[in-house]
């Protein structure tokens, strides 16, 4: 017997209700760890940990997941075509790097600017797939903080930054948490 087909609205409202905790909280760890590198270490190794915790967001995002509960890599969880479209804008948080590390080539303080808003606009399909405004104030504000940050502190960028984004995301895992209570 095959099992049933879930039309796209069942399966929205599914994903829906996942916590969404694990690749926020992830974010948040990779950017504070930009941050606290842009603070006591070189820029040389700020860059490495930049390049390095932001692309690793992803594989953080997935181990995390095991003890909040929304185990990414669980085979017996049912398909969802939203997991399969949330996986694609993450992929496309990583394409982005195409743009960042030229501008990177030419002036390493880009570097948080690129990363820190191309990373960001993932938010905005998910926003749009559970259909709650948490995402576009991620990404707007992410935007518009981390360009003027980039402007008004020229000196601080691989701190000034990462720590904004690391105070946006705790503000969106705060959003996300009390969202269903609404």
């Amino acid at each position: 017997m095959e099992p049933t087909e879930r039309t796209l609205e069942v399966q929205r409202t599914e994903f829906k209700n996942g916590k969404f905790i694990a690749t926020p909280l992830a974010g948040l760890i990779a950017w504070l760890l930009v941050g606290i590198s842009g603070l006591t270490l070189s820029v040389q190794t700020t860059v490495w940990v930049l390049f390095i915790a932001t692309g690793s967001i992803v594989y953080l995002g997935i181990f995390i997941s095991k003890f909040t509960g929304e185990n990414f890599l669980d085979k017996q969880k049912q398909k969802n075509e939203f997991d399969k479209l949330f996986f694609f804008t993450v992929a496309q948080a990583v394409l982005v790097y195409a743009i960042a590390i030229p501008f990177f080539l030419i002036d390493y303080t880009s570097l948080p600017l690129t990363v820190g808003i191309l990373t960001g606009l993932m938010w905005l399909p998910f926003s749009w797939i559970i259909n709650h405004w948490v995402g576009i104030f991620h990404s707007v504000t992410r935007t518009v903080v981390v360009l003027a940050l980039w402007y008004l502190l020229p000196e601080h960028r691989f701190v000034a930054i990462p720590l904004a984004i690391v105070i946006i995301y705790i503000i969106t895992l705060i959003i996300l948490k009390n969202r269903k209570r609404a």
